[in-house]
């Protein structure tokens, strides 16, 4: 604060008495790497919220499809239970299909990312490797997020008395 303020005017008197025709200018480095850095900051804020939205619409858009699913496989899923099939055997048939989907959208998009990340990262002078962690990390909560979503409509459909859905013809 005011030693900050004194160790300045002592600089620009001394830098006046050396250059007396020159403006005395004076920056702080870390202001000078903050402005550097505001773009990359501002996507990143961006990206997050960017990010966020697209989850939680592949989320709503997800919640339908397993709707439709469960609801097209209804007969299906009450012969089973007839037959004497579990909760979690009839979850786990539905939650399959969905996870391949998943996990072969994962292979695709793996490798684009990786790409597309170490090329982002050419653009600075002290960089990170990407490592492994990241997309294990990401695959792994993708998984989650997918379950979760599904799982609603899985157990419930799982749930469902099969003399409703056999019934209905």
């Amino acid at each position: 604060g005011n030693e900050q303020a004194s160790t300045i005017n002592a600089i620009q008197k001394l830098y006046e008495s050396y250059n007396p025709g020159f403006p005395f200018e004076y920056g702080f480095l870390d202001e000078a790497y903050q402005k550097q850095y505001l773009t990359e900051s501002r996507v990143g804020i961006l990206s997050r919220y960017f990010a966020g939205l697209a989850i939680l619409i592949s989320c709503v858009g997800l919640f339908g499809l397993a709707t439709f699913t469960a609801q097209k496989r209804q007969k299906e899923i009450g012969i089973r239970k007839v037959v004497g099939a579990s909760v979690n055997s009839i979850v786990l048939m539905l939650s399959k299909d969905f996870l391949k989907l998943v996990l072969l959208a994962v292979v695709i998009a793996f490798p684009l990312a990786w790409w597309l990340m170490s090329q982002w990262l050419q653009g600075f002078a002290y960089r990170t490797n990407i490592g492994v962690e990241v997309f294990l990390v990401t695959g792994a909560s993708v998984v989650c997020i997918t379950l979760l979503t599904i799982s609603v409509q899985a157990i419930r459909a799982a749930l469902t008395n099969p003399v409703k859905s056999l019934r209905s013809e």
